[in-house]
Protein backbone atom coordinates (compact mmCIF):
# COMPACT_ATOMS: atom_id res chain seq x y z
CA UNK A 1 0.00 0.00 0.00
CA UNK A 2 2.83 2.29 0.97
CA UNK A 3 4.53 1.75 -2.14
CA UNK A 4 1.58 2.33 -4.17
CA UNK A 5 1.13 5.50 -2.68
CA UNK A 6 4.87 6.74 -2.76
CA UNK A 7 4.67 5.71 -6.39
CA UNK A 8 1.80 7.88 -7.26
CA UNK A 9 2.97 10.72 -5.30
CA UNK A 10 6.49 10.56 -6.95
CA UNK A 11 4.72 10.26 -10.48
CA UNK A 12 4.59 14.22 -11.37
CA UNK A 13 1.68 15.40 -13.45
CA UNK A 14 3.86 17.88 -15.46
CA UNK A 15 7.36 17.48 -16.93
CA UNK A 16 9.88 18.04 -13.67
CA UNK A 17 12.27 21.01 -13.74
CA UNK A 18 16.13 20.63 -13.42
CA UNK A 19 18.94 21.71 -11.61
CA UNK A 20 22.24 21.78 -11.87
CA UNK A 21 24.35 20.10 -8.99
CA UNK A 22 25.93 23.97 -8.67
CA UNK A 23 22.52 25.44 -8.15
CA UNK A 24 21.40 22.91 -5.56
CA UNK A 25 24.40 23.14 -3.95
CA UNK A 26 23.58 27.00 -3.20
CA UNK A 27 20.95 26.19 -1.42
CA UNK A 28 22.75 25.94 2.07
CA UNK A 29 21.12 27.93 4.74
CA UNK A 30 18.38 28.25 7.07
CA UNK A 31 16.36 30.51 4.32
CA UNK A 32 16.39 28.15 2.07
CA UNK A 33 17.88 24.40 2.18
CA UNK A 34 17.72 21.76 -0.71
CA UNK A 35 18.92 18.29 -0.20
CA UNK A 36 19.01 15.08 -2.91
CA UNK A 37 18.10 11.70 -2.70
CA UNK A 38 19.57 10.36 -5.69
CA UNK A 39 18.66 12.78 -8.97
CA UNK A 40 15.27 13.88 -7.08
CA UNK A 41 15.83 17.84 -5.43
CA UNK A 42 13.78 18.49 -2.49
CA UNK A 43 13.38 21.97 -0.85
CA UNK A 44 12.96 21.48 2.86
CA UNK A 45 13.51 24.44 4.11
CA UNK A 46 10.14 24.56 5.74
CA UNK A 47 11.05 21.12 7.66
CA UNK A 48 13.66 22.64 9.62
CA UNK A 49 12.31 23.23 12.61
CA UNK A 50 10.33 19.99 12.24
CA UNK A 51 13.07 17.96 12.12
CA UNK A 52 13.67 15.74 15.06
CA UNK A 53 16.99 15.30 14.76
CA UNK A 54 17.45 19.33 14.80
CA UNK A 55 17.93 22.02 12.26
CA UNK A 56 22.12 21.19 12.08
CA UNK A 57 21.85 17.64 11.17
CA UNK A 58 19.88 18.68 7.61
CA UNK A 59 22.07 22.08 7.27
CA UNK A 60 25.21 19.90 7.45
CA UNK A 61 23.45 17.80 4.60
CA UNK A 62 22.54 20.68 2.29
CA UNK A 63 23.06 19.91 -1.32
CA UNK A 64 23.91 16.94 -1.22
CA UNK A 65 22.50 13.54 -1.45
CA UNK A 66 20.50 12.31 1.68
CA UNK A 67 19.43 8.68 0.53
CA UNK A 68 22.17 6.80 2.85
CA UNK A 69 21.52 8.69 5.98
CA UNK A 70 17.31 7.98 5.06
CA UNK A 71 18.19 4.32 5.19
CA UNK A 72 20.37 4.78 8.59
CA UNK A 73 22.13 3.99 10.92
CA UNK A 74 21.16 5.22 13.09
CA UNK A 75 17.99 6.04 12.06
CA UNK A 76 16.04 4.13 9.52
CA UNK A 77 13.65 6.11 7.95
CA UNK A 78 9.67 5.12 7.96
CA UNK A 79 7.52 4.94 5.05
CA UNK A 80 5.79 7.62 6.27
CA UNK A 81 8.67 9.51 6.53
CA UNK A 82 9.72 8.82 3.24
CA UNK A 83 6.02 9.58 1.90
CA UNK A 84 6.11 13.32 4.22
CA UNK A 85 9.36 13.41 1.73
CA UNK A 86 7.72 14.41 -0.96
CA UNK A 87 5.71 17.35 -0.13
CA UNK A 88 9.27 19.06 -0.53
CA UNK A 89 9.81 17.27 -4.09
CA UNK A 90 10.82 20.68 -6.59
CA UNK A 91 12.43 18.91 -9.44
CA UNK A 92 15.52 16.48 -10.59
CA UNK A 93 19.03 16.82 -10.89
CA UNK A 94 20.69 17.24 -14.77
CA UNK A 95 23.84 15.50 -14.59
CA UNK A 96 23.40 14.39 -18.52
CA UNK A 97 24.64 17.72 -20.32
CA UNK A 98 28.78 18.05 -20.85
CA UNK A 99 29.17 21.50 -19.61
CA UNK A 100 27.42 24.15 -17.49
CA UNK A 101 25.89 26.09 -20.66
CA UNK A 102 24.74 22.55 -21.81
CA UNK A 103 22.78 22.36 -18.87
CA UNK A 104 21.22 25.19 -18.19
CA UNK A 105 20.23 25.57 -21.83
CA UNK A 106 18.81 21.67 -21.29
CA UNK A 107 16.94 22.54 -18.49
CA UNK A 108 15.68 26.03 -19.44
CA UNK A 109 13.88 24.50 -22.25
CA UNK A 110 11.82 21.83 -20.19
CA UNK A 111 11.10 24.34 -18.38
CA UNK A 112 9.33 26.41 -20.40
CA UNK A 113 7.83 23.64 -22.12
CA UNK A 114 5.76 23.75 -18.76
CA UNK A 115 5.84 27.15 -18.28
CA UNK A 116 2.45 27.94 -19.86
CA UNK A 117 0.74 24.76 -17.76
CA UNK A 118 2.54 26.09 -14.46
CA UNK A 119 1.27 29.93 -14.48
CA UNK A 120 -2.43 28.26 -15.51
CA UNK A 121 -1.88 25.80 -12.14
CA UNK A 122 -0.81 29.05 -10.39
CA UNK A 123 -3.52 30.68 -11.18
CA UNK A 124 -5.98 27.89 -10.16
CA UNK A 125 -4.18 27.62 -6.95
CA UNK A 126 -4.81 31.68 -6.18
CA UNK A 127 -8.30 30.87 -6.98
CA UNK A 128 -8.21 27.94 -4.67
CA UNK A 129 -6.68 29.89 -1.76
CA UNK A 130 -9.37 32.71 -1.80
CA UNK A 131 -12.32 30.43 -1.40
CA UNK A 132 -10.65 28.34 1.04
CA UNK A 133 -7.86 29.10 3.01
CA UNK A 134 -7.27 25.81 4.61
CA UNK A 135 -6.99 24.13 0.60
CA UNK A 136 -3.25 23.95 -0.72
CA UNK A 137 -0.72 23.90 2.28
CA UNK A 138 0.49 20.76 1.00
CA UNK A 139 0.37 18.21 -2.18
CA UNK A 140 -2.59 16.35 -1.04
CA UNK A 141 -4.60 15.07 -4.01
CA UNK A 142 -8.05 17.07 -3.34
CA UNK A 143 -9.68 14.66 -6.49
CA UNK A 144 -7.70 11.38 -5.13
CA UNK A 145 -7.74 11.69 -1.57
CA UNK A 146 -10.33 9.17 0.48
CA UNK A 147 -12.22 12.81 2.00
CA UNK A 148 -13.24 15.91 0.13
CA UNK A 149 -10.57 18.60 2.16
CA UNK A 150 -12.31 21.13 0.75
CA UNK A 151 -14.81 20.49 3.18
CA UNK A 152 -14.86 20.04 6.65
CA UNK A 153 -13.45 16.83 8.19
CA UNK A 154 -15.13 15.70 11.21
CA UNK A 155 -18.56 14.60 9.77
CA UNK A 156 -16.91 12.63 6.47
CA UNK A 157 -14.21 10.54 8.19
CA UNK A 158 -16.66 8.24 9.72
CA UNK A 159 -17.97 7.09 6.41
CA UNK A 160 -14.48 5.87 5.85
CA UNK A 161 -15.18 3.12 7.68
CA UNK A 162 -12.42 0.45 7.66
CA UNK A 163 -10.09 2.74 5.59
CA UNK A 164 -10.04 5.03 9.09
CA UNK A 165 -7.19 3.57 10.12
CA UNK A 166 -4.95 3.74 7.67
CA UNK A 167 -5.77 7.41 6.53
CA UNK A 168 -5.78 8.83 9.69
CA UNK A 169 -1.91 7.31 10.31
CA UNK A 170 -0.79 8.60 7.00
CA UNK A 171 0.18 12.06 8.00
CA UNK A 172 0.06 14.87 5.79
CA UNK A 173 1.56 18.79 6.40
CA UNK A 174 -1.29 20.99 5.78
CA UNK A 175 -4.08 22.02 8.54
CA UNK A 176 -7.19 20.66 9.54
CA UNK A 177 -10.72 22.46 9.17
CA UNK A 178 -12.92 20.11 11.57
CA UNK A 179 -16.61 22.29 11.09
CA UNK A 180 -17.99 24.83 8.92
CA UNK A 181 -19.40 26.86 11.51
CA UNK A 182 -16.87 29.53 12.55
CA UNK A 183 -17.44 29.36 16.16
CA UNK A 184 -17.26 25.78 16.45
CA UNK A 185 -14.08 25.66 14.47
CA UNK A 186 -12.69 28.25 16.76
CA UNK A 187 -13.41 26.54 19.83
CA UNK A 188 -11.15 23.81 18.80
CA UNK A 189 -8.19 25.62 17.75
CA UNK A 190 -5.85 27.11 20.75
CA UNK A 191 -2.13 28.50 20.46
CA UNK A 192 0.46 27.27 23.22
CA UNK A 193 0.48 30.38 25.49
CA UNK A 194 -3.23 30.23 26.56
CA UNK A 195 -2.42 27.09 28.35
CA UNK A 196 0.03 28.93 30.85
CA UNK A 197 -1.99 31.93 30.90
CA UNK A 198 -4.74 30.06 31.83
CA UNK A 199 -3.18 27.44 34.31
CA UNK A 200 -0.33 28.85 35.73
CA UNK A 201 -1.94 31.36 37.64
CA UNK A 202 -3.96 29.14 39.54
CA UNK A 203 -0.85 26.48 39.91
CA UNK A 204 0.92 29.25 42.07
CA UNK A 205 -2.18 30.20 44.14
CA UNK A 206 -2.69 27.06 45.23
CA UNK A 207 0.79 25.94 46.12
CA UNK A 208 0.60 29.08 48.21
CA UNK A 209 -2.86 28.24 49.48
CA UNK A 210 -1.29 24.77 50.65
CA UNK A 211 2.12 25.74 51.76
CA UNK A 212 0.72 28.44 54.23
CA UNK A 213 -2.25 26.24 55.53
CA UNK A 214 0.34 23.62 56.06
CA UNK A 215 2.34 26.23 57.47
CA UNK A 216 -0.18 26.70 60.29
CA UNK A 217 0.75 23.49 61.53
CA UNK A 218 -2.88 22.52 62.30
CA UNK A 219 -3.38 19.73 59.50
CA UNK A 220 -3.31 16.01 60.65
CA UNK A 221 -3.55 12.70 58.73
CA UNK A 222 -5.84 10.25 60.41
CA UNK A 223 -4.15 6.77 60.17
CA UNK A 224 -6.53 5.21 62.41
CA UNK A 225 -9.69 6.62 64.30
CA UNK A 226 -7.62 7.05 67.62
CA UNK A 227 -4.13 7.45 65.82
CA UNK A 228 -3.29 10.66 63.39
CA UNK A 229 0.34 12.21 62.33
CA UNK A 230 0.94 15.70 61.87
CA UNK A 231 1.60 17.10 58.43
CA UNK A 232 4.36 20.19 58.02
CA UNK A 233 4.83 22.46 55.12
CA UNK A 234 7.89 20.80 54.54
CA UNK A 235 5.77 17.74 53.48
CA UNK A 236 4.00 20.36 50.72
CA UNK A 237 7.17 19.50 47.70
CA UNK A 238 6.77 15.81 48.59
CA UNK A 239 3.07 15.79 48.08
CA UNK A 240 3.24 18.42 45.03
CA UNK A 241 5.86 16.01 43.33
CA UNK A 242 3.33 13.18 43.82
CA UNK A 243 0.51 14.79 42.41
CA UNK A 244 3.05 15.17 39.57
CA UNK A 245 3.68 11.29 39.15
CA UNK A 246 0.10 10.36 39.44
CA UNK A 247 -0.39 13.18 36.25
CA UNK A 248 2.40 11.10 34.32
CA UNK A 249 0.50 7.94 34.62
CA UNK A 250 -3.29 9.80 33.86
CA UNK A 251 -1.29 10.79 30.70
CA UNK A 252 -0.48 7.90 29.87
CA UNK A 253 -3.70 5.81 30.27
CA UNK A 254 -5.72 8.94 27.99
CA UNK A 255 -3.10 8.59 25.68
CA UNK A 256 -3.10 5.22 25.08
CA UNK A 257 -6.65 3.61 25.86
CA UNK A 258 -8.73 7.01 24.92
CA UNK A 259 -6.54 8.63 22.42
CA UNK A 260 -5.37 5.62 20.33
CA UNK A 261 -8.14 3.15 20.92
CA UNK A 262 -9.54 1.93 17.72
CA UNK A 263 -13.07 2.16 16.83
CA UNK A 264 -14.72 -0.28 15.16
CA UNK A 265 -15.54 0.07 11.44
CA UNK A 266 -19.03 0.23 11.74
CA UNK A 267 -19.22 2.80 14.14
CA UNK A 268 -19.67 6.29 12.55
CA UNK A 269 -19.73 8.06 15.66
CA UNK A 270 -16.94 6.71 17.67
CA UNK A 271 -14.95 6.98 14.50
CA UNK A 272 -15.30 10.45 14.10
CA UNK A 273 -15.24 10.74 18.14
CA UNK A 274 -11.61 9.97 17.71
CA UNK A 275 -11.32 11.84 14.89
CA UNK A 276 -11.96 14.89 16.96
CA UNK A 277 -10.20 13.92 20.41
CA UNK A 278 -6.76 12.32 18.57
CA UNK A 279 -7.12 11.15 15.32
CA UNK A 280 -6.95 14.56 13.64
CA UNK A 281 -3.66 15.16 15.34
CA UNK A 282 -1.98 12.32 13.79
CA UNK A 283 -3.28 13.09 10.22
CA UNK A 284 -1.59 16.86 10.59
CA UNK A 285 0.93 16.86 13.66
CA UNK A 286 2.49 20.03 12.52
CA UNK A 287 -1.11 21.65 12.82
CA UNK A 288 -0.02 24.48 15.49
CA UNK A 289 -3.32 25.61 16.65
CA UNK A 290 -4.05 21.95 18.02
CA UNK A 291 -1.01 20.51 19.70
CA UNK A 292 -2.79 21.49 23.18
CA UNK A 293 -5.87 21.07 24.60
CA UNK A 294 -8.65 24.34 24.52
CA UNK A 295 -9.11 25.39 28.34
CA UNK A 296 -12.61 24.11 27.94
CA UNK A 297 -12.35 21.08 27.23
CA UNK A 298 -8.67 20.80 29.56
CA UNK A 299 -11.37 22.13 32.26
CA UNK A 300 -13.36 18.85 32.40
CA UNK A 301 -10.45 16.49 32.93
CA UNK A 302 -9.17 18.74 35.57
CA UNK A 303 -12.59 18.85 37.27
CA UNK A 304 -13.05 15.09 37.63
CA UNK A 305 -9.09 14.85 38.64
CA UNK A 306 -9.82 17.09 41.64
CA UNK A 307 -13.54 15.07 42.43
CA UNK A 308 -11.49 11.91 42.20
CA UNK A 309 -8.20 13.09 44.51
CA UNK A 310 -10.86 14.93 47.31
CA UNK A 311 -12.54 11.26 47.43
CA UNK A 312 -9.26 9.51 48.67
CA UNK A 313 -7.24 12.31 50.60
CA UNK A 314 -8.80 14.71 53.42
CA UNK A 315 -9.45 18.20 52.55
CA UNK A 316 -5.87 20.25 52.32
CA UNK A 317 -3.83 17.03 51.12
CA UNK A 318 -5.94 16.44 48.10
CA UNK A 319 -5.50 19.78 47.02
CA UNK A 320 -1.62 19.38 47.72
CA UNK A 321 -1.64 16.68 45.87
CA UNK A 322 -3.84 18.01 42.89
CA UNK A 323 -2.20 21.33 42.21
CA UNK A 324 1.31 18.95 41.49
CA UNK A 325 -1.43 17.04 38.93
CA UNK A 326 -2.27 20.41 37.63
CA UNK A 327 1.37 21.49 37.50
CA UNK A 328 1.98 18.38 35.85
CA UNK A 329 -0.21 18.51 33.20
CA UNK A 330 0.51 22.25 32.27
CA UNK A 331 4.64 20.81 31.89
CA UNK A 332 2.76 17.92 29.58
CA UNK A 333 1.06 20.45 27.20
CA UNK A 334 4.14 22.86 26.59
CA UNK A 335 6.82 19.29 26.04
CA UNK A 336 4.23 18.21 23.74
CA UNK A 337 4.30 21.61 21.58
CA UNK A 338 8.07 21.60 22.09
CA UNK A 339 8.40 18.48 20.68
CA UNK A 340 6.85 19.27 17.33
CA UNK A 341 8.31 22.75 16.40
CA UNK A 342 11.35 22.90 19.18
CA UNK A 343 14.92 22.24 18.03
CA UNK A 344 15.94 20.51 21.06
CA UNK A 345 20.03 20.68 21.86
CA UNK A 346 21.37 16.67 20.64
CA UNK A 347 21.96 14.38 23.49
CA UNK A 348 19.67 16.47 25.67
CA UNK A 349 16.85 14.47 27.24
CA UNK A 350 14.06 16.80 25.27
CA UNK A 351 16.09 15.35 22.49
CA UNK A 352 15.45 11.68 23.10
CA UNK A 353 12.01 12.89 23.84
CA UNK A 354 11.39 14.62 20.33
CA UNK A 355 13.04 11.38 18.42
CA UNK A 356 10.71 9.30 20.69
CA UNK A 357 7.48 11.29 19.98
CA UNK A 358 8.05 11.52 16.24
CA UNK A 359 8.37 7.47 16.12
CA UNK A 360 5.37 7.29 17.77
CA UNK A 361 3.43 9.89 14.92
CA UNK A 362 5.38 8.31 11.80
CA UNK A 363 6.18 4.64 12.09
CA UNK A 364 4.83 3.23 15.72
CA UNK A 365 1.42 4.16 16.72
CA UNK A 366 0.84 1.36 18.67
CA UNK A 367 3.21 2.01 20.96
CA UNK A 368 5.28 4.79 22.62
CA UNK A 369 2.62 6.49 24.53
CA UNK A 370 4.64 8.42 26.82
CA UNK A 371 5.26 12.47 26.30
CA UNK A 372 6.49 13.96 29.02
CA UNK A 373 8.40 10.65 30.29
CA UNK A 374 8.93 7.35 28.51
CA UNK A 375 8.54 5.69 32.33
CA UNK A 376 4.92 4.01 31.70
CA UNK A 377 5.68 2.57 28.67
CA UNK A 378 8.47 0.28 30.05
CA UNK A 379 6.05 -1.96 32.58
CA UNK A 380 3.15 -2.07 30.26
CA UNK A 381 5.40 -2.79 27.34
CA UNK A 382 4.56 -0.51 24.71
CA UNK A 383 8.31 1.09 24.57
CA UNK A 384 9.53 1.64 20.97
CA UNK A 385 11.21 -1.11 20.05
CA UNK A 386 15.33 -0.16 19.18
CA UNK A 387 15.86 -0.41 15.31
CA UNK A 388 18.45 -2.87 14.58
CA UNK A 389 20.67 -2.69 11.57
Amino acid sequence: MWAGLIALMMSPSTSPRFFTEREVARHCTKDSCWVLMGTRVYDVTAFLRMHPGGEALIRSRSGKDVSQAMEGPPHRHSENARRWMEQYYIGELDRDSGTEAQTLRARNKANKQTEGEKAQQTTEAKDEDERDPYSLCSPVDLDKDLVDWRKPLAWQVGHLREKYDAWVHQPVDRPIRLFGNPIMEAITKTSWYWVPIVWLPIVFYLSWHCYTTLAQGTTRLALTSGFSIPVHKYFFPVLFMMGWFLWSFIEYCIHRFVFHMKPPAHNYYLITLHFLLHGQHHKSPFDGSRLVFPPGLASLVVAVFYMSINCVLPDILGVCVFVGGLGGYVVYDMIHYYLHYGSPKKGSYLYSLKAYHVKHHFEHQRSGFGITTTFWDHPFNTTIPDEKF
